[in-house]
Order: structure tokens, then sequence, then C-alpha cells
């Protein structure tokens, strides 16, 4: 532990001692009491968010198999080494290495109404590139799936098919509109080739009118051409429609040198605290330490992977000895591939370990919201006795919901519940997969509330079981 942190542990764990005698008798204290001090000392410290600094400004974006993400990977190591844990190992993936190239280049060509025209675009994750030439052809837009089927392989053969369906901003909750918006990116590219087209457009993920576009992964299918495919900005998407209005006839131009190259081998970096009486009874808590190429991926997911090491933290630093084994794990390959997850839960099923509840943030550093959940009608009404507890600091919503990607595949070992912690998610996409997602866009108060969130739900899970 550095000499200044180490003083300051020594002084937090003296002034516990001195106001409460019996924080060393922790079963005593009521929970409302321990909840109210990880509060207090995640609302006092700067820890996470300094942690979170680092990570964007120093290492930046860290997609799977980048020398960025093998960074991250040794540095959230040694943070949690430097932390008073029973052990710190990494857990070997192998991961898929996908590089963007040059910076994109769009333009439409010969408009009747404004001539040639830039727009702003970039690569899905795992396309192909254009070539050094690029790939200019006439633009097909539509709406879905279906349209595209009608349409036929004679009017799509040949042409660069833009898929253009906007977030339905009817849905209170943003991820509503994102889960009704994005088969297009995962799916547009193959459904487009499979009728000849020679490259795919997909409006951007989000609820704003905005300049810059949103990546995130597509897929491809054995058998089928793989063709270029970019995301275009919503700003744009709105400006070639209605340029395709009065010219349909008019070319797009496109270039992009991204390329996939062959799988590297990272690590999933995990820290534990192993538990007082069941040990075996496992808490896991994580967020993904990859985040595209673009942006310092800090609110996707720099925020979640910062906010479970402070779980850790808090229960350290206050004196905190957790009934069960509390484990902190920062999942790599989330964005393009979900490898970590995956073998996360074949090592567990593996080693036959006992996970009682597997809680992840990657929604975002904002507001608590609440948590949702995976998991029986019994688990659900044990999360919601502790309402009371919570609500006090904005932890309202506890119901039915996804527990998170990376935690999924344990779905099925057991009776495990998977959690997902919610912040407000009306800000999200206005960062989500951007040059944008950048740590001044980030607040420090919200995000330490998310931690602290987080920290009196392992603390209750710990304490009474799931």
């Amino acid at each position: 532990m550095h000499t200044k942190r180490k003083l300051r542990h020594l002084l937090v764990v003296a002034a516990a001692a001195l106001a409460l005698p019996a924080m060393a008798q922790q079963k005593n204290a009521p929970d409302s009491v321990i909840i109210k001090k990880l509060y207090d000392e995640a609302l006092t410290s700067t820890e996470s968010y300094e942690h979170l600094r680092y990570l964007t400004k120093h290492i930046g974006a860290r997609l799977s198999g980048s020398p960025q993400a093998a960074a991250a990977v040794e540095w959230s190591r040694q943070l949690m080494e430097d932390m008073d844990l029973d052990t710190v190992y990494l857990q070997e993936v192998m991961v898929p290495h996908w590089v963007r190239g040059d910076k994109e280049i769009a333009r439409v060509y010969n408009s009747k109404r404004m001539g040639t025209v830039d727009m702003n675009i970039a690569a899905l994750g795992a396309s192909v590139g254009t070539g050094k030439q690029g790939l200019s052809a006439e633009v097909i837009e539509v709406q879905n799936f279906e349209e595209l089927e009608k349409l036929g392989k004679k009017k799509v053969k040949g042409k660069i098919v833009f898929f253009n369906r906007a977030f339905n901003n009817t849905y209170v909750q943003t991820m509503e509109s994102y889960s009704d918006a994005v088969d297009q990116r995962g799916g547009g590219p193959v459904a487009a080739a499979k009728l000849g087209a020679v490259g795919v457009l997909v409006r951007s993920m989000a609820n704003e009118l905005q300049d810059v576009p949103h990546t995130g992964n597509t897929r491809y299918e054995e058998g089928v051409e793989k063709i270029p495919a970019a995301a275009i900005s919503t700003k744009d998407a709105e400006q070639l429609s209605s340029l395709l209005k009065d010219d349909p006839s008019l070319k797009f131009y496109m270039r992009m040198t991204s390329e996939m190259l062959p799988d590297v081998l990272s690590y999933n970096v995990i820290g534990e605290l192993r538990g007082t009486e069941k040990p075996d009874e496992i808490i896991a808590v994580g967020g993904h330490l990859d985040s595209w190429d673009i942006g310092e991926g800090a609110h996707d997911d720099g925020t979640g992977c910062m906010q479970s090491v402070e779980v850790l933290r808090l229960f350290t630093d206050l004196g905190i000895k957790p009934k069960r084994t509390v484990r902190a794990v920062m999942f790599m390959n989330e964005e393009n591939g979900l490898r970590g997850g995956t073998r996360y839960a074949e090592v567990a099923k593996a080693k036959g370990e006992k996970h009682l509840a597997a809680i992840e943030s990657d929604a975002g550093g904002f507001t608590p919201r609440g948590f949702g959940i995976e998991g029986s009608n019994a688990q659900l009404a044990k999360l919601k006795s502790w309402k009371p507890l919570l609500e006090t600091y904005g932890l309202t919503d506890f119901a039915p919901g996804h527990g998170g990607s990376d935690v999924g595949p344990l779905k099925g070992q057991g009776t495990v519940a998977l959690i997902g912690y919610k912040p407000d998610s009306q800000r999200y996409f206005d960062y989500h997969h951007t040059q944008i997602d950048v740590f001044e866009n980030v607040n420090r108060r919200e995000m330490q509330l998310g931690a602290a969130g987080m920290a009196s739900l392992v603390y209750l899970i710990s304490e009474h079981g799931l």
C-alpha cells in the first residue's frame, strides 16, 4: 500500500475504533449504521474518481487485443494488489484483435441540392475494410429487415444499404430504445450481403441528434460475404435521408481500413476478500475493463470497473469483514466478443464454485436508481426487503431486469442471482461508444453514490444471503 494511502487507512481504522468499538464486532452493528459508514466514506474520498482519471487519461481507450488493454490489465492488477485483499490474480482469456486503421472518410457525391457533402461515420467493430481506394455506390434506405427483404435482390444488389430506424423516444428507459433498435447494427451486414449489397450504413444508437457516430460490434456469418459496415451520426443520417428523397440515385463514398488480426492472450483481473463464515459462497461485483477504441471508455465501462474496485476498498478501509467471499472482477472483451465473461463462467463451473450473486455495473456512472435482478421470486422479494435501508440514498427501483452481459454466462450455475446496477439512463446514449465518452463527462458525486450503493448491496447479501 502506498505510504499516503496507508496512513489514511490507519487513520480511518483508528477513527472507526474510537467512534464505534463495535466495528470489530460487526455483527452487533445495525445494517443502517454500516451502510451510513459506507456512504460517508465513499462520498468523502476521491480515490475511485482519481483511479478513473488515471485509467482514462493515462491509459485511454482499451479495445481488446490492444496495447492499452494490456496496460489496463497490469495497472488494475497493481491497483488491487496495493489494497489489503486476500488474493489478486489474473485469469487467462483469448480475445479478438480488431483494429480500426485510418480515420474513416465518408461523403455524398452529386447531391442535387447540396453537391458534395462530408459525412461522419465510424466503422463497426469486426467490420472488414473497403480497401484503400474506398467504396462508392448508390444508397437504398430501409427501416427494418422486413422492408429490406421486400425490396429483394434485384433492388439491393450493388448498393449500400442504409438502416435508418431511429430510437423510439416514447420509452422512458433509454435501454429499451437501444434494445429496440440495435438489431440493425448487429445483423444488418449479413442481411444486406445476402441480397447482394456491397456495404452497410447504420444510424447511430442514440436518442439525440448529434454529429458524432456511435460505433459498436457487428456480426458476420459463415458462408455470407463480409461487406464493410459503418455507423453514421444521427444528424448525418437525417441529412442523408433527406438528400435521398431529392436524389435517389446519389452516390455515397466510404473509406475504411479496418481489419481483424489473430486472437491475442489477455486476462480478467480478479481481487478477492475471503468470507469469514461462508467463504465458499461468492458475491461477484464487476465491470468490463475493455472499451471501444474511440473516446476513453469512461462511462462504458471505466466507471463500472472503478466502482467495483471501490467496493473492496470501502470494505478494507472501514475494516468490514464480509461473511461471504466478495470478489471484484474486471472482465475483458465485453464489447466485441464477451469472452471474458464466458471464460469466468467456465472456470467457475469447472471449479464447482457457488456464486450467490453476480452484480455488474455497465450502464454508466450516472445517478443511482436501483437494481434489476434476474433471479427467483424469493430473491427478488429479499432484494425488495432492503429498500427501506437504501431508499434514503436514492435507490428505489428494485425489479426484474437485465443482470449484465459479463455475468450472464453464470446463469444456470446453481441459484445465482444476476443483478444489474441501474443508474439513471437518460444521458447514457449521448456518450455510449463515442469519442465523447471521456473522463470530463463523468460526474464525481454520481459515480461515488453508485459505488456506495453497490457496496451496500454487497454488504447486505454478505450478511444475510439472498
